[in-house]
């Protein structure tokens, strides 16, 4: 980490936050997933997704700056992370499957879930973990020499990007879904249970795999 180039001018470093965090959030996830199944309760799915995400994502990113950027992340505590968090993501989109016909639409029934649904989608993220451990890092690395008001700006300007993206896209997709056949509803179910499934497969062979070359 020694040799990381910095920038330098804090406008220029937060403008490289917005474009590395964005480029993060629009890639298809398990967050986008979960954002999507919920969405058909309430338009404010995502928000609470986004609150539930920040609750399991700054306890992280604050372990990282005062403590872990200062130590090597071992081969085999990485592979420990994609195995487990492969086999939860693995897990959660049986469950989405098993629990397809299942419904509750009280609003605070739906609260709830949307909330719990951002918080355990991302500790079971084992991608969202490495990135903090390798890209992640390195902006919080960045961040340091800004001082301690320019690290919260720097977690504040890149939650505002989970945020506003969750809660944009449940909002489109609970004012649309009027519009929606059986067939639209089934593609939404399918594609949530294959992400959950493709990234946990994915991670779990990736844990593997670096334990073996």
């Amino acid at each position: 980490m020694s040799s990381l180039e910095l920038i330098t001018n804090f406008f220029m470093f937060l403008a490289s936050v917005l474009l590395i965090s964005f480029s993060g959030v629009l890639m298809p996830g398990p967050l986008l997933a979960v954002t999507l199944k919920q969405a058909e309760k309430s338009k404010y799915s995502g928000a609470l997704i986004a609150f539930g995400h920040g609750i399991v994502e700054v306890p992280l990113i604050l372990l990282i700056f005062f403590l872990l950027s200062n130590f090597e992340i071992p081969l085999y505590v990485q592979a420990a992370i994609g195995l487990i968090g492969g086999s939860l993501m693995v897990f959660m989109g049986v469950q989405t499957f098993r629990g397809r016909n299942e419904s509750s639409n009280s609003p605070a029934a739906v609260k709830k879930d949307s909330l719990f649904a951002g918080i355990y989608t991302t500790a079971a993220n084992a991608g969202f973990i490495l990135w903090w451990l390798t890209i992640g890092t390195a902006l919080i690395l960045n961040a340091k020499i800004f001082g301690l008001i320019g690290f919260l700006i720097f977690i504040g300007v890149h939650w505002l990007c989970d945020f506003s993206w969750y809660s944009v896209t449940s909002f489109l997709i609970f004012k649309s879904q009027r519009f929606w056949s059986q067939k639209t509803r089934i593609g939404i179910l399918i594609f949530c249970v294959f992400t959950f499934i493709g990234f946990g497969a994915y991670f779990m062979l990736s844990g593997l795999w670096s334990l073996l070359v």
